[in-house]
């Protein structure tokens, strides 16, 4: 999602001019065009990248429940991140956005394995 995003492609554009990516400065002193990835998930020099994770493994990426109380947690320490560059509404509206996305994939995830489940019964 990184990659085909915006800050994804500001990175992959730019990421061998040091003018844009200083590399010799320490995260918290670089000035960068866009956000890496350690900007967002590493936030404030933590190495618990999973602490900015968009989903707790656990949760297991198609069936996160995005209203339960450990998501709202996940939810504002992202909202936070995007507040860095961006409004808080415009963070609200693309976290939601995302959170439609991988619902919809989750959806489309399981009845394709239905769909190869059936194909298996049938012989196929």
């Amino acid at each position: 999602a990184y990659d085909i995003g915006l800050h994804g492609v500001v990175y992959q554009v730019n990421k061998w001019d040091p003018k844009q990516f200083d590399r010799t400065k320490k995260l918290a002193d670089a000035d960068y065009v866009g956000p890496t990835c350690q900007y967002c998930h590493m936030r404030g020099g933590h190495h618990n990248v999973q602490r900015f994770g968009t989903v707790y493994t656990s949760m297991g990426m198609s069936m996160a429940d995005r209203g339960a109380p450990i998501w709202k947690e996940k939810r504002d320490h992202w909202a936070s991140v995007c507040d860095d560059c961006h409004s808080p509404r415009f963070a609200r509206e693309n976290l939601q956005a995302l959170d439609e996305a991988v619902k919809d994939a989750g959806l489309k995830y399981r009845e394709t394995f239905q769909v190869a489940a059936d194909l298996v019964k049938d012989g196929v």
